[in-house]
């Protein structure tokens, strides 16, 4: 593996950071803050030295696999790194296991804290919280493609940042690929700020909303989150653009130019709407029963919390920490299942687990008819060998990272209901979970130790598991 085309890559996008931690400088300035001056310094210091490695390391860009998985790790882990000094330099953190829990859970837009208070924190932090979601939502090395002409065509990086069963390309070239995702993101971005702005938010909190609700992150600017606006209008907008979160970005696409019916017939949108709605009416029938005694209050409620969790957004407008048994249990099997895969939304993806239902069918079938001559197909999609294996391996990967880090957590004293949606809510990038890491709960109470293995939970989530695995197992220093 070579080292040279690795820091190459690596110095580029640390100048993409460097001009990134401009933005909360001007935010910073805006309001008169001092901590903009903590992040104009960094950006001085990590803008010149980006520069300098991409320079001193410039070489062809011919890129193999193992070193897109290589450069795709390691940007996201020294993003977060840097990423997670100013936590320290404002104050605002005590220390760097926090500060890199706090600044990996942006870039991977999981949406955990470990911040009890966010009224005391300043406007220049809250927006920088916001930012590295709403940056890794879309992924930094797509962003890059996007940017940098030279990682133009580089469909390692692509595939190793954007895993998933299948791969299409909405372009011929993958940069106009990339380019064309992120004015799909923007223009949705741009349109929920626009709605939240004119039904009574800032346009501060508008913006730190809709950077959380479309990059499925969920970092508020409020303690209480969602909840702290009371505002019915405003938590049904935040659940509509929370619900085209996890849709797959590719469908938005082919409805701008027209082809509005591909949103329907996808099979996958469609198993994504049928669970977002069956699992509505189970808890909305369950609060209203046990709960609450008003059904619209119930529903409001379900529909928030289903779509928050099934696009592991994490946002909340109630304590569903203390809704009955049923409810909480379909919240934590929603934090696996996650959304649509092209989504910025995370877990296993429904078109893996629907791969996977129908998989188990077709073998039933196969029992019962051994002569029959069966094919997996999705929609009028057929799925080969090959593929349907990936996914198999894929789900048996998920649950054996979940099972190891689980069992890890308890070792710290952690019971078993936190630590299962601890790991649950980082491998899934959702957020908050139950118990000690509830709604109305953080991180904080987590040892040091443990917060870096959710870290780790955090980075395996985002990246789908196997890019991670690919890197620690493949050598980095082996030609």
């Amino acid at each position: 593996m070579r080292i040279k085309v690795i820091l190459h890559i690596v110095g580029g996008l640390m100048v993409l950071l460097g001009f990134c931690l401009l933005f909360p400088a001007i935010v910073g300035l805006y309001f008169g803050e001092a901590d903009a001056v903590d992040f104009l310094f960094l950006a001085i210091l990590v803008l010149p030295s980006g520069l300098v490695i991409y320079w001193i390391f410039k070489s062809p860009l011919n890129i193999r696999y193992r070193e897109g998985f290589a450069i795709v790790t390691l940007s996201w882990v020294i993003i977060s790194a840097v990423g997670a000094i100013p936590f320290i330099t404002t104050g605002v953190l005590p220390n760097y296991a926090d500060a890199f829990f706090e600044s990996i859970s942006g870039f991977t837009t999981t949406g955990a804290t470990v911040i009890m208070s966010l009224e005391n924190i300043s406007h220049t932090i809250l927006f920088w919280r916001s930012l590295s979601h709403w940056i890794g939502g879309m992924g930094i090395i797509v962003m890059s493609l996007a940017i940098l002409p030279e990682l133009a065509g580089k469909m390692q990086l692509f595939k190793a940042e954007v895993p998933g069963p299948m791969h299409e390309r909405l372009r011929p070239r993958i940069r106009e690929t990339a380019r064309t995702l992120w004015w799909v993101y923007l223009t949705l971005t741009i349109f929920q700020i626009v709605l939240l702005y004119l039904n009574g938010l800032s346009l501060f909190d508008a913006v730190i909303h809709s950077f959380g609700t479309m990059s499925t992150g969920g970092f508020s600017s409020r303690t209480l989150s969602v909840r702290a606006y009371n505002s019915g209008t405003v938590d049904w907008i935040v659940t509509l653009f929370m619900f085209l979160a996890g849709v797959n970005l590719a469908l938005f696409y082919q409805a701008l130019r027209g082809k509005i019916s591909v949103i329907w017939k996808d099979a996958e949108f469609r198993v994504y709407t049928g669970i977002v709605l069956v699992c509505t009416l189970m808890i909305t029938i369950n609060l209203r029963l046990q709960v609450y005694h008003d059904l619209y209050q119930s529903l409001k409620y379900a529909a928030f919390q289903v779509v928050s969790i099934i696009t592991t957004t994490g946002y909340s407008v109630v304590d569903y920490d203390i809704w009955p048994p049923l409810a909480r249990w379909l919240l934590l099997l929603l934090m696996f299942i996650g959304g649509c895969a092209g989504s910025t939304a995370g877990g296993i993806k429904i078109i893996r687990v629907y791969a996977l239902v129908k998989k188990c069918r077709l073998e039933l079938f196969k029992l019962r008819h051994p002569r029959a001559v069966t094919q997996l197909t999705i929609g009028k999609k057929l799925i080969s060998d090959e593929v349907s294996t990936g996914i198999l391996e894929f789900f048996f990967l998920y649950i054996l990272v979940f099972a190891i880090s689980v069992v890890a957590l308890t070792s710290y004293g952690i019971d078993i209901i936190s630590s299962i949606s601890a790991v649950a809510a980082t491998l899934g990038n959702i957020g908050p979970g139950l118990e000690l890491v509830g709604p109305l709960n953080s991180f904080a109470p987590i040892p040091d130790a443990a917060k870096y293995l959710l870290s780790g939970c955090m980075l395996m989530g985002r990246l789908e598991i196997y890019t991670v695995l690919v890197f620690l197992f493949s050598g980095l220093f082996r030609k």
